[in-house]
Parts: C-alpha cells; structure tokens; sequence
C-alpha cells in the first residue's frame, strides 16, 4: 500500500472525558484542551499526529464540545476538522460508534485525548498493513503497571491478552498506550448508542482475531490527574529548552 494512501487515513481522537479531577488544578473544560505550555493538550496531540502527514481529523466530542468546535473549526492550517458531538457519554468504544459517518477510509487510527506517547505513526501504520491486522495498538513499557493494567504479546507480536490494572499485578512491563488502528469493516462489532469501553470490552473480544501490538521504546503521559498533568508540563519544558 502506498504511502500517500497510508496518511490519507482518517485519524479519531477521543475527546469526551469530563476531567473531573483536573478541576483541582484549576481545568473546567474538555480534558483535552488543557493548557500545557500555553496551548490545549489537544493541539499538541494533533500537532505531533499531523508531522506524519495525517490531515483529516475526527474530534469525538461530549463534554462542553462547543469549546473544541470553537477551538479547531476556526483554524486556517493544512487540516481537516470533523466534530463528531455526543449527545450523552458513550465511553471510549461507544464514541468510536458515534463517529462511523464520518469516516471516509477503508482503516483509520484512534487515539486517546488524554494521552501521548509520541511513537513513529508512519511505522505504526506499515506494521498494521505488513499484519493484515484487523486492528493493531501501540505498546510500550511503564515501570508500574498497576495504574494501567498489562498487555500480553506473543513472538508474532500478537495480542494474546490482557490484565486489567489491579492491586494484584504491578511491576515493570507493556501497557496499552492509547493508539490503534482498525479495519472500518470491524465497527460492525461495535454496538451503537451504548456506552462501551474500548479496552475493557472490545479489545480483549478481539484477542486472537488478528489484533497485534507495535512496540515503541516511547514514553507514555497522560492528562488523568492534576500530578500526571504537572509531569507532562515538565516534559515539554525540558524539550522547548
């Protein structure tokens, strides 16, 4: 598959988290559009998608959505904007099914509004293709994961299963981190207008169903507590020196 093709892929980005404990620090918006470095995490997030040549966009919005509409809509960049609004929570699956209309490619990729772990899409996407995957994450290595819960990969570097995160695993070892690729023709397992949740429901019914992991050496943040936030805003302050 050519590469043209590869970044003509539509690329979701789950923005409907309330970030109920971010109003600690101070944040009563979108989670997403927390300020880091004196922009929304969001614009960040898209940034760093978009220099992999990802044009078109899909915003899988809840939350005051008016504020990311605002934000993106009125933008004059290289990009594509699409606002998929949801009218009442969906969960990270369910938004995923709200968007269906809006995607255009035969594959698209989802990523975590909350999150970034900065690994190379443009390898991420010809290890799905090399696959034939029916779906394909990204994974990388944390030092705990009893935050996370942990991935399974085989030697083929297939999925074969998952721990949700509990009091009973932790440790060094592989952790969802928030990035994916899916077949279109898979949203036909994806109930509509149901709330979902991706890792905890469709996920593991998709072990061994051509699911793959990618591997990335790249650290994962995220945006889920104000002591998460502070360790992201420290990250991107060492980079802008």
């Amino acid at each position: 598959m050519e590469q043209e093709h590869k970044a003509s892929l539509d690329v979701l980005i789950l923005c409907g988290g309330l970030g109920t404990r971010l109003k600690k620090a101070g944040h009563n918006g979108p989670k997403p559009m927390v300020e880091i470095s004196g922009r929304p995490f969001l614009d960040i997030l898209i940034e760093y998608i978009s220099s992999f040549g990802f044009r078109r966009f899909i915003l899988c919005a809840g939350f005051k959505n008016e504020i990311i509409e605002d934000y993106f809509c009125k933008r004059n960049d290289e990009n594509i904007y699409v606002i998929s609004s949801e009218n009442k929570p969906l969960g990270t699956a369910g938004g995923i099914k709200n968007a269906e209309a809006h995607i255009l490619s035969s594959s698209f990729i989802v990523l975590n509004g909350d999150s970034i772990c900065q690994s190379n899409l443009k390898e991420f996407a010809d290890f799905h293709y090399s696959n034939n995957a029916s779906a394909s994450i990204v994974i990388t290595t944390v030092d705990d994961v009893h935050e996370y819960g942990s991935v399974i990969v085989n030697g083929k570097q297939e999925v074969a299963g998952f721990n949700e995160k509990s009091d009973q695993i932790s440790g060094r070892g592989l952790v969802n981190a928030g990035i994916y690729i899916f077949k279109k023709e898979m949203l036909n397992i994806f109930s509509p207008q149901r709330n979902i949740s991706l890792e905890h429901e469709i996920l593991p019914s998709l072990v061994g169903q051509g699911l793959f992991g990618f591997i990335t050496k790249e650290k994962l943040f995220d945006i889920g507590t104000p002591e998460r936030l502070e360790l992201l805003r420290h990250h991107f302050k060492l980079l802008d020196k």
